[in-house]
């Protein structure tokens, strides 16, 4: 039941909203667990590492999918302060969510490892908190360590953020060393909410999760006003009115309340079923007594990399579409379309946000929902300019207009920022101007790290440069990217045949002077795994009606001369001769089976 409205209104300069800022393994979630440790907010018996990451898959890999939200109380110099921290994810994938749950802040907490210095993710970021005019806490975690480089990792904090030698909090999160010195400047530094509790309600939607009883809930921040159980809200970018069911605040569970004031961070539950309706960004408002306009920064979330998934069994097509709708409910920025491929029949073009995003997807389908699935090569949208003016948007290849009616073909760029030693430069611009970049600009943070930015397009990073990129740095260059534009490319369709008929679902669109280089390979791969037949298999590159490339499949022979010791030649060759026909007649009618390992092979050729 919940308690009258008197217990709750806190007093907005008692407030604090803020996040954290950190690149992936520095130590984020272990930090926020010693917060909520050191505000008593969450119990001894319900403690486990990385509370606030609820999926088995963050815990593995040590990474936030998802943001979390959670309110902390603390008692200091005899008043009780209200902290909201709202968590967010840490990979360039999830960069809008980051930007959202920024937006909800007043402050951050720029988290950096002592071992590892300031990293590529953790300045975009960052860069986005000060656009927000946030206040920034610098935070030097794992001093702990052996290897930990205090002074000349504060030596890389001051030059990038300006701030005063004494003014970084040195901690430990695992032993909890510094927790409360955390807390005490983020009541003194962070300031206050400082929206007006009488104007019309304005509260920002940071996050949505699924509930399978109870709908979408969307987690908010009231910017101005305040708004009570019962409510007629709407939201203004979804142009969807609402009842508020039910409101409160973010504790471990969720917890009930009457009415939210200006500077609260809560849930809203209003029976909601299509994830489309909540969207990160918008803007909760009365439908009585509506604000003048929506909270700035609202877009809609495109997908940059797009694959196909299909089931391994076409039995399961039905199960698969339920799977995926199930995802989007808990994940609104995946998308997916119904498609065909003469090669794997029935099956779904998906829009992700970047690799990783694909990734994950693909594990939870196996994990969570048991689908054992074939994923077509990732590729990216282009715009395909035709004859006769018109724009098409191609996510598969196999969309490509006729070439006689295609006038040109822009391709997606992105700019990224790579950090690393300034040892390994060389053979990272080398990569970079392999796969069509050019440098816009370097900086040496320090006398031995170096950030280079460099554009490139996204379609030549989607296979392997990641991989590429932590290999030859030895694993120290960090990684990070945000779409640029389009520009014109000399792209071609590669086709790959076997036995003249061609694969759909193995087509690629690639740039023109990698199209014989990248043939070969492919030919050369998938004769490794397509498994030997009764007759020859071609496996063929073509562009157009160009053949690039070629391999064959050797057949599986019967020594059919076996029985003929001695005797005229012409015996053999009569046996010889009707073997041939027999292929050739096997040949027209047999199929070739491409195994999955087939689909996946484009993505582990190696130059």
């Amino acid at each position: 039941m919940p308690h009258p409205d008197k217990s709750y209104i806190c007093s907005v300069k008692n407030i604090r909203n803020f996040c954290i800022i950190a690149h992936i393994d520095h130590g984020k979630s272990t930090l926020a667990d010693r917060l909520l440790e050191a505000t008593k907010t969450i119990s001894e018996r319900d403690y486990q590492d990385q509370v606030l990451d609820d999926m088995d898959l963050e815990r593995e890999r040590g990474i936030t999918i998802k943001s979390h939200a959670i309110q902390m109380k603390y008692q200091f110099d005899g008043e009780e302060y209200t902290l909201n921290l709202i968590d967010t994810p840490g990979h360039v994938d999830f960069s809008y969510e980051v930007s959202r749950a920024i937006a909800a802040c007043e402050g951050a907490l720029l988290v950096v490892d002592a071992t590892q210095g300031i990293q590529a993710q953790t300045i975009s970021n960052l860069y986005m908190a000060i656009d927000h005019n946030l206040e920034i806490i610098p935070v030097l975690n794992k001093i702990d360590m052996d290897n930990a480089m205090v002074e000349e990792v504060k030596d890389q904090i001051i030059e990038t953020l300006g701030c005063d030698r004494e003014e970084i909090i040195e901690t430990s999160a695992k032993f909890g060393y510094g927790i409360e010195e955390i807390l005490e400047t983020i009541i003194h530094k962070i300031p206050a909410p400082s929206g007006d509790p009488e104007a019309p309600l304005q509260a920002l939607i940071f996050d949505s999760v699924f509930n399978s009883y109870r709908g979408i809930i969307g987690y908010f921040r009231i910017v101005n006003g305040s708004i009570r159980k019962g409510d007629k809200v709407k939201f203004v970018n979804a142009g969807k009115q609402y009842e508020a069911d039910e409101i409160g605040i973010l504790r471990l569970q969720p917890d009930p309340r009457e009415v939210l004031y200006t500077g609260d961070v809560g849930y809203i539950i209003s029976g909601i079923k299509t994830s489309k309706e909540v969207q990160v960004g918008d803007t909760i408002t009365h439908v009585a007594n509506p604000c003048e306009k929506a909270i700035e920064g609202f877009k809609t979330v495109t997908p940059m990399v797009f694959a196909g998934i299909y089931p391994v069994d076409a039995d399961d097509y039905e199960e698969l579409r339920d799977s995926l709708e199930k995802l989007r409910l808990n994940d609104a920025s995946l998308s997916f379309d119904p498609e065909s491929s003469a090669a794997l029949g029935f099956g779904f073009r998906c829009g992700f946000l970047g690799l990783l995003h694909m990734e994950i997807i693909q594990e939870r389908l196996d994990r969570e929902f048991d689908m054992d699935v074939i994923t077509t090569v990732p590729n990216v949208s282009y715009k395909v300019y035709t004859n006769k003016g018109d724009v098409i948007e191609v996510h598969n290849p196999s969309g490509l207009p006729e070439s006689t009616l295609i006038d040109h073909i822009d391709e997606p760029y992105i700019t990224a920022n790579i950090i690393s030693r300034s040892e390994f430069v060389g053979t990272i611009m080398r990569l970079c101007i392999d796969k069509r970049g050019t440098l816009k600009n370097q900086v040496y943070l320090t006398t031995d790290r170096t950030e280079l930015t460099v554009e490139l397009p996204l379609g030549e990073i989607v296979f392997d440069f990641y991989d590429k990129l932590k290999s030859i740095s030895k694993g120290y260059a960090s990684f990070d990217y945000y779409a640029s534009g389009f520009k014109e490319a000399d792209l071609i369709k590669l086709d790959i045949l076997l036995n003249g008929e061609p694969v759909d679902a193995l087509s690629t669109l690639l740039h023109r002077d990698h199209s014989y280089d990248f043939g070969r390979r492919f030919c050369l791969k998938l004769k490794e795994f397509i498994p030997r037949q009764q007759f020859d298999v071609a496996i063929q590159a073509a562009v157009g009606a160009k053949i690039i490339a070629r391999e064959t499949v050797k057949a599986v022979r019967k020594d059919v001369t076996a029985k003929c010791y001695g005797g005229d030649i012409t015996r053999k060759r009569k046996l010889l001769e009707k073997q041939k026909k027999g292929k050739k007649r096997m040949r027209q009618v047999g199929n070739v089976e491409v195994p999955q390992k087939a689909f996946l092979a484009v993505l582990k050729l190696d130059n």
